[in-house]
Parts: structure tokens; sequence; C-alpha cells
């Protein structure tokens, strides 16, 4: 195996499981044992949620460096390339260290059954360690009590949302997947909620566990006044916040989460308005509502469930109208339409599908037939992302809008189509 090109390693993990997911900590955790990692000196912060848990991440990332830190970061899924996953102090991890990792988790492995999410968690571990990172930021996956990140006890645990999605593994209601997300909380470890209302699950594992919680409206918050922001904590309370892009409410709950948690860590760096104004400026991962100018409007957005949807066309809705809208969609197969249609259905003239690479994927031909049941008026199937672009490209009037959205598996085609990866 250690011959092997990073693209042979990850189709060979792929295939070591039968089923893509698989919740459950006692495998992970019995390889894990066997690696015989330390723990950074510094803090493990762990991000759950159901959105908005890249752009939480990427602040995180951004302040932690300005502190002299030299952060591991862990995110999933990648838009163009898997080394985006495992970040070191900024950087995407070289393949010559995710081979060295994998090698070394499959030395560990020792026949132990692991799916890829599983064996990429570990190889993250495995260079975060091998690089002396002081401190892990870790995304949960799916959920967070099951997920195979929360072998690691964290430090500060963050709660972004909670909202449908994932049911047929976290549960049909919010409150039932609040429960599997309060599973990253430790006891006598600070935990931040940073969403409003408060789930009743979430209150109370926080309870039982003896964790101290803080809470969005209640002991951290933003006033979303213009031209500037302003944000509070339990002690700390800052004027003159610039918008970031698109200046959403969506952003700054985010941004306050983030704010919250770096309060109760590091108190000194939110002393510099300036410094945060520049980081909240650039800190933003691609594909999260990217608008790229041109003879077309290009707007990329990962949103692919009810909540990201509605955020997305509260987005929208900062923009200038456009003569045309055309809306370029891929899906995995979990994901209802329906939400695109409510929150999207008035603003988009027509719909270009297409079936996404990967195994989950929903065909583009069930994705046009479904629009059209929900009303879509104008529906076009391509046979995959870049033949959809492309479409779009052609069809979209000057200085039309083009929106990309429903999956990473889109995005990331989109970005390699514009040239922007």
């Amino acid at each position: 195996m250690a011959q092997r090109s990073l693209e042979e390693w990850l189709r060979w993990q792929e295939s070591l499981y039968p089923r893509w997911i698989e919740l459950g900590l006692d495998r992970v955790r019995e390889v894990f044992g066997r690696q015989q990692l330390a723990r950074p000196a510094g803090p493990v912060f762990t991000v759950a949620g159901t959105n908005g848990k890249g752009s939480t991440v990427a602040l995180l990332e951004a302040l932690l460096l300005e502190a002299g830190h030299r952060p591991g970061v862990y995110t999933s899924p990648h838009l163009v390339s898997y080394n985006e996953r495992i970040r070191v102090a900024g950087v995407p991890a070289t393949d010559a260290m995710l081979l060295a990792a994998f090698e070394r988790v499959e030395t560990a492995r020792a026949g132990v059954p692991l799916t890829f999410f599983e064996f990429g968690t570990l190889a993250a571990l495995q260079v975060f360690a091998t690089a002396g990172c002081d401190c892990w930021i870790l995304e949960v996956g799916m959920g967070g009590r099951l997920d195979a990140v929360n072998i690691i006890d964290a430090d500060y645990a963050l709660i972004t949302t909670v909202a449908l999605d994932h049911q047929e593994f976290l549960g049909n209601t919010v409150e039932q997947i609040a429960a599997e997300k309060a599973g990253i909380l430790r006891p006598e470890r600070p935990g931040f909620f940073g969403d409003q209302p408060l789930p009743a699950a979430v209150r109370d594992a926080a309870a039982r566990l003896g964790t101290p919680m803080h809470c969005a409206g209640r002991d951290f918050g933003h006033v979303a006044s213009r031209p500037r922001w302003s944000w509070r904590g339990r002690q700390a309370a800052l004027e003159g916040l610039e918008y970031p892009p698109g200046g959403t409410p969506a952003q700054l709950r985010n941004i306050s989460l983030v704010l919250a948690a770096i309060e109760q860590y590091r108190p000194q760096l939110l002393a510099d308005t300036g410094m945060l104004n520049r980081l909240i400026g650039r800190a933003r991962p691609p594909g999260r509502f990217q608008v790229v100018e041109g003879r077309h409007q290009w707007v990329l957005d990962v949103a692919h469930n009810p909540q990201a949807v509605a955020t997305l066309r509260a987005q929208l809705d900062t923009l200038p109208a456009a003569p045309h809208v055309t809306a370029v969609i891929g899906l995995l197969g979990d994901k209802s339409l329906d939400a695109f249609m409510s929150s999207l259905g008035d603003v988009v003239d027509r719909w270009i599908c297409c079936t996404v690479e990967d195994g989950r994927a929903r065909a583009g031909a069930s994705i046009a037939g479904r629009l059209r049941e929900l009303g879509a008026a104008e529906v076009l199937v391509a046979a995959a992302p870049a033949a959809a672009l492309d479409l779009a490209g052609q069809l979209a009037p000057l200085q039309g809008r083009i929106i990309v959205c429903g999956s990473f598996r889109m995005v990331g085609p989109a970005l390699r189509w514009l040239d922007l990866y």
C-alpha cells in the first residue's frame, strides 16, 4: 500500500466497509488506541451542527492562527481535493503527509473494518500529531454522539444550529437530532449553542453532564444595526464590527458563536476590533454564497437541506435583481427538493439538473421529474456537472445569474469549471 498514489489509497478505503456510513465509536476507538497518539498541548474545539460548521471552523482557525497557534483542522466533505479536509497551520496536508498517515492507520487497523470517514478521521489525527499541531479543530461529519471525531474529548464544544437533515440516521424530529449533536458535550468543559431557541435535548444533556453552557440570546448575542453590527458576551462587548460579504443573519450567528468560544478561551483576542474585522471579512470557506462576477453572475452555495436553502434565499435577496436566473442543481439521494422549490421557486426561471459524481447521488432525470411535479416551468437535464455548467453558460443571457447548489459534489466541479481552484 505504501507505494500507492493518494487516489489509489482513497479508492481502496472506500472498499473497506460495505456501507458508506456506520455510526458508532467502538471500531474507530480501538484503532485510535493502537495509534498511541497524544492529545495536543492546547485545546480541542469540536464543531457540530446542521449548518454553518464550515464557516465556524474557518473563523476559529483564523483566530487561532492569529494567536500564534499551529492548529490542525479536520473538515468534511471536500470540494475539489481530499487534501482540503486536513489542514496544518492553515495549509492543506500534502500528499506525502496523507500517504504516511494512511500507512500508520493501516498498520494500527490490523484488520478492524473502518468506513471511509473513520479511516480519514484517524489519518487526520495522525497528521496533526506528526506535524506537531498544538490545538485541534474537529468538524463533526454527521450528528455528534456516534461520529468518529467524538472519540476525542472536546475542551470547547460548539453546536451551530439544529434542523432536519440526515433523518434516517439521526431521528425524525429536531429534538432527536439535537440529542445526537449534544453528544459532543463533556463534563465541566464549556459548551456553546449558536442559535435560538435552545433545544431541550441540549439543555438536558448539559445539565446531566455538568457542562457549563453558553447560549445565544442568553450568554452572548449580536445586534445587526447598520452600517456596523455589535456583539456582546459574558464579559466583553464589541462595537463597530464590519459586515462580512452578504451580511446575513446566519453569518452573524456563526461569527457570534465563534466569538463566544474565543471569549472563554483567549479573551484578549477580542481586544483588537481591526484584527477581528480583517479576519471576519476573509475567513470564509469557498462555496458558501460565493459570488463570481463575469459575463454572468455565478452564485456558488453548497446548500443541501431546508435550513441551508432558506439561508441561501435570504442571501440572494441582498443582491440586486438579475434579468434572468438559472439554477444548476445536483443532489445526493437523501435530499428533498421541496425546500429548493419553496425557497427558490419564485426567483428561478430555469432549472438545469444533473447527476453528481457520488455513489449516493440522485439521478438528474429524477431531480427534473420532481421539480416539474412541484411546478417548475422550465427544467432541463444534463448528464454531469460539467455538461450542466456548459449548458447554463450557453443559455443564460448576458449578466444573468446562475446559482449552483445542492451538494459539495455540485459546487466543487463549478469551482474547477470557473478556474477558481
